[in-house]
C-alpha cells in the first residue's frame, strides 16, 4: 500500500462547487455576498445560536471575541493548557497575559478543580481575568456545567473554543453555544473545511454585528473612509463561504464516520492492557474529530514516539497529543494551575497520548493496517 494514510484531510461532499460557481456567476468574490450570509445563517441554525459571523480563521474569531470583551494590555485571560497555540495567541495580540489551566481525566479538557484554584489566586492578588477560554479537545466537550458555575460566580465571561468540536453536544446542547462567545474552525484538517476560515457565534446579536464591523477594518458610516477604532481584515470570502455551505450539508455524515472510525479502533485495541482510548463524558456526544489514545508506561513497553515512528515507517501519519501551552517556550513564566499537586493531567496526557489516523476517506483496509501495526509494535 503506497498511499499515505493521513490523520485528517479535506473531504468534499460534492455540492461545494455549486455555491462557489454562484459566487463566480454573480461576481461576488470579495468578503461579502450571499454565501457569507447563507453560511452564517445556516451554521447558527445548526448549532442553535442566535447569530454567527464568518471569519478568515478560527484564531481571528477568538481575537474578535476577546476584543469585544475589552481585553487590553495588562489584563489576564485564563486558558486551557492542553490545546493548540491558536487558542492562546490572541491573548498576546491584545497585550494581555495568559494564565493556563490544567486538564482533568474524564474529558481531557479544563479541570474545574484547577479553575477554582486559579480564581481563588486571582481574587487574592486582585488580578481577576477578563475572560476564560475553554477548549473542547478532539471533539469532546469540557465539563461545562461546573466551569460555567465557577465563572458565573466570579462574573467572568466564557469564550468556548469549539474549533475541534463542531457537531458535538453536551447534555443535548451544541458545543460552542455555552459561553458568551463560541468559535469554530474550518481549517483543512477539521471535520468540515473551507480550506481556511472560522466562525464566531453568540446569542448576543448586537455583539455579533459589532464583530462584523470590527472584522471589516471598523469603517465608520461615512461617505469617505473614516475610522474611529482599531479594526481587522477578518471577514471570510464569499468563495470560501460557498465551500462551507456545501460542507455543512455533509457534517452529520462526517460525524457519523468519525465515530465509526473511533469505535473500530476501540473494539480492535481495547484488549491491549495499558492502552486506553479517549473517554466520552456521560450525557455528551463527541464528534470524535481525532481518535486518540494513551499508553500506560507501566503496562506497555513501547513509547508513544516509538509507536508513531513504527506507523510512519508503514506510511501512516500519527501525532502526539498537543504539547501543553504552559510547557511552551513562548509562555515561559506564565502562571499555571494544576489539577492536583500529585497529578498534572495535561503533562501526563502529552507524555502518553497519540492521535491516530481519523480521515473520513480512510478505507476499512487502511484502518485495519493501522490496527495491525499498532498490535504488532506493542506485542513485539
Amino acid at each position: 500500500m503506497t498511499d499515505r494514510i493521513l490523520l485528517s484531510s479535506p473531504h468534499m461532499g460534492g455540492t461545494e462547487q455549486k455555491y462557489v460557481q454562484e459566487a463566480f456567476d454573480t461576481n461576488w468574490i470579495a468578503p461579502l455576498g450571499a454565501n457569507v450570509n447563507g453560511f452564517e445563517a445556516e451554521l447558527a441554525q445548526y448549532v442553535g445560536s442566535a447569530a454567527a459571523s464568518a471569519t478568515s480563521a478560527g484564531t481571528a474569531a477568538i481575537h474578535l471575541a476577546l476584543d469585544l470583551l475589552d481585553v487590553q494590555a495588562g489584563d489576564t485571560v485564563f486558558c486551557s493548557s492542553l490545546t493548540f497555540i491558536a487558542s492562546a495567541n490572541p491573548i498576546l495580540y491584545l497585550g494581555a497575559t495568559p494564565v493556563f489551566i490544567d486538564s482533568e481525566d474524564t474529558t481531557w479538557n479544563m479541570s474545574p478543580q484547577a479553575l477554582e484554584k486559579a480564581f481563588e489566586d486571582a481574587q487574592a492578588t486582585n488580578t481577576m481575568p477578563k475572560a476564560v477560554i475553554v477548549v473542547n479537545l478532539y471533539g469532546q466537550s469540557a465539563r461545562m456545567d461546573e466551569i460555567l458555575d465557577i465563572c458565573n460566580r466570579y462574573g467572568v465571561p466564557v469564550v468556548e473554543d469549539a474549533a475541534e468540536s463542531l457537531g458535538s453536544t453536551y447534555k443535548g446542547k451544541h458545543s460552542g453555544t455555552f459561553g458568551k462567545f463560541g468559535i469554530y474552525s474550518f481549517n483543512g484538517n477539521k471535520i468540515i473545511t473551507t480550506s481556511g476560515g472560522g466562525m464566531l457565534v453568540s446569542d448576543d446579536e448586537e455583539l455579533i454585528n459589532r464583530s462584523r464591523f470590527k472584522a471589516t477594518q471598523a469603517r465608520d458610516a461615512a461617505k469617505h473612509y473614516q475610522h474611529s477604532v482599531v479594526g481587522y481584515n477578518y471577514r471570510m470570502s464569499n468563495i470560501v463561504a460557498g465551500i462551507g455551505r456545501g460542507q455543512l450539508e455533509v457534517l452529520d455524515a462526517r460525524v457519523a464516520k468519525k465515530r465509526e472510525i473511533f469505535d473500530t479502533y476501540e473494539k480492535a485495541l481495547s484488549q491491549i492492557d495499558g492502552l486506553t482510548m479517549m473517554p466520552e463524558l456521560e450525557n455528551t456526544f463527541s464528534n470524535r474529530w481525532l481518535s486518540t489514545l494513551t499508553l500506560d508506561p507501566q503496562k506497555v513497553n513501547v513509547t508513544p514516539y516509538a509507536l508513531i515512528d513504527a506507523l510512519d515507517a508503514a506510511n501512516i501519519e500519527a501525532r502526539p497529543v498537543w504539547k501543553p501551552l504552559h510547557m511552551q517556550p513562548l509562555f515561559d513564566g506564565c502562571k499555571f494551575f494544576a489539577h492536583s499537586d500529585e497529578d498534572v493531567v495535561s503533562e501526563r496526557l502529552f507524555a502518553q497520548g497519540i492521535c491516530l489516523p481519523s480521515d473520513t476517506k480512510m478505507t476499512e483496509q487502511q484502518q485495519q493496517l493501522v490496527i495491525d501495526v499498532i498490535k504488532n509494535t506493542i506485542v513485539s
